[in-house]
């Protein structure tokens, strides 16, 4: 069923509920536009590219637990707070 958006200045629209879901985007998704031999333009997620890691589906999980610096809390918050 059709459901009419409106295109701002800045050439972006919001995609549906229901297209999102059927689609499984999340922000920050990466989707590919085309046109098929009708004229009609088809979305799809965008294939992932040779090479390319999958985009995360929350930046914070990518680097979750990977930070190697073994501070205390207090060496920190010392250090921080230092004059110069």
């Amino acid at each position: 069923m059709p459901m009419p958006t409106t295109l701002t200045s800045k050439g972006q629209v919001t995609i549906p509920k229901h297209i999102r879901d059927a689609l499984q985007l999340l922000p920050g998704s990466s989707v590919e536009f085309s046109l098929n031999s009708s004229g009609e333009v088809v979305l799809q997620p965008a294939q992932a590219r040779k090479g390319k890691r999958h985009a995360q589906t929350d930046r914070f999980d990518a680097v979750r637990g990977r930070a190697d610096v073994k501070w205390r809390t207090d060496e920190l918050m010392k250090l921080l707070r230092a004059e110069d």
